[in-house]
């Protein structure tokens, strides 16, 4: 398991240096720098959509789930549509990276725990009740978000759309600082309940039969994607299917149940598809097309192949 590690590593290291290093024609103190923040944001981004997937569809114990299906990503979508539709694209909260990073954050963590409290509050509801409530709820943002989107001005709509994408060539890279606190906040949060993992993949009756305090652990867990998800999308915006590829692929690359390794594993495989992508959209295809509708085009394609497999099994 540690050679597979390993190697993964290589092959991350390798191809961060050859991002930092080609064409820089000798004018390291310019390129450098710009290049170091992207890099870093990519990989952020990358671990965080990583790590988040593969909690969530180890506490959903089902493999084609990702935490967009309880409605973050809809529910991001309708902030930034609402205080545009209301206030306009000018106003500092759309303006300032920072107070729109909080006001985003703050929105996806209130609606997270929230739905949380109301349906874990009475004993018996299941995490997949959960899911069907923040489908519903996440069609509905995405609703009122096409409402607005059709009554609002042709230019402000603009700038909608342009949130509506992931762009990892225009990262807000001012917000570096505050992610970085926050994630390593919440990992030294994270680190007691990491060791419930590898039970918790076993379901709901095993996990509680051996010892675990169920509801308790799963709630914050839920917390810890919401807030996971919430940095990944303010950073670059919306992007669906990395975090079902990457974890797919660390399950059949990996082939373990042990969490420490998995999660390692996703990580290093999310930050090769992002940075190998990046390299072919910027030097292969001459920025023809953007790295983020690669990665849903071949999410999607391997979302239809699990479907088809599960139904065969």
């Amino acid at each position: 398991m540690k050679a597979k590690i390993g190697a993964l590593s290589i092959v991350a290291i390798a191809l961060i240096a050859i991002f930092m290093m080609i064409d820089a024609g000798g004018n390291w103190d310019y390129v450098l720098p710009r290049r170091a923040k992207k890099i870093l944001a990519i990989i952020l981004t990358g671990c965080i959509i990583a790590f988040s997937t593969m909690i969530f569809q180890t506490i959903t114990n089902n493999r084609i789930l990702t935490p967009s299906i309880i409605g973050l990503d809809s529910l991001y979508m309708f902030i930034q549509t609402f205080v545009i539709f209301v206030f306009g694209s000018t106003h500092f909260t759309l303006m300032n990276n920072n107070v729109n990073f909080l006001i985003s954050t703050g929105g996806m963590v209130l609606f997270a725990g929230l739905l949380y409290k109301f349906l874990f509050k009475r004993e018996g509801q299941n995490i997949y009740f959960l899911l069907l409530v923040g489908l519903i709820l996440g069609t509905l943002f995405s609703s009122l978000s096409t409402f607005m989107q059709v009554l609002i001005d042709p230019n402000e709509f603009l700038v909608v759309q342009d949130r509506m994408f992931a762009s990892f060539n225009n990262v807000k890279t001012d917000l570096l600082i505050t992610s970085f606190v926050l994630v390593i906040a919440i990992m030294i949060y994270f680190w007691r309940y990491i060791k419930y993992l590898d039970v918790l993949s076993l379901g709901r009756d095993q996990a509680i039969n051996l010892g675990i305090p169920y509801d308790f652990v799963i709630k914050r867990f839920l917390v810890v994607i919401a807030i996971l998800v919430s940095i990944a999308t303010a950073l670059v915006g919306p992007i669906t299917f990395l975090g079902l590829l990457v974890a797919n692929l660390a399950h059949q690359f990996m082939k373990t149940y042990q969490h420490k390794y998995l999660l390692v594993g996703s990580s290093l495989i999310s930050v090769i598809a992002l940075v190998g992508g990046l390299l072919i959209v910027e030097r292969v295809l001459a920025f023809s097309t953007t790295l983020s509708v690669i990665v849903n085009f071949i999410g999607g394609v391997y979302f239809i192949y699990l479907l088809l497999k599960e139904n065969k099994a």
